[in-house]
């Protein structure tokens, strides 16, 4: 049951990573400092790994 938790709350992270990149991805466009690119996608790419280690758990079967 908590691995479905985990694997819920890693879904709900990358939606927020992606709804953090976006705007970073306007500001650069706009000019702004690459740092907003490379750290939206630093935090998009962490968030994502973090769900697909979190799905790979919860498809395991357990003892």
């Amino acid at each position: 049951m908590t691995h479905r938790i985990n694997a819920l709350t890693s879904a709900f992270g990358v939606l927020a990573s992606l709804m953090l990149l976006v705007p970073a991805v306007r500001e650069y466009r706009s000019g702004a400092s690459v740092l907003w690119l490379v750290a939206g996608s630093v935090i998009f790419l962490s968030a994502s790994y973090t769900l697909v280690r979190d799905v790979r758990r919860l498809r395991t079967p357990t003892a």
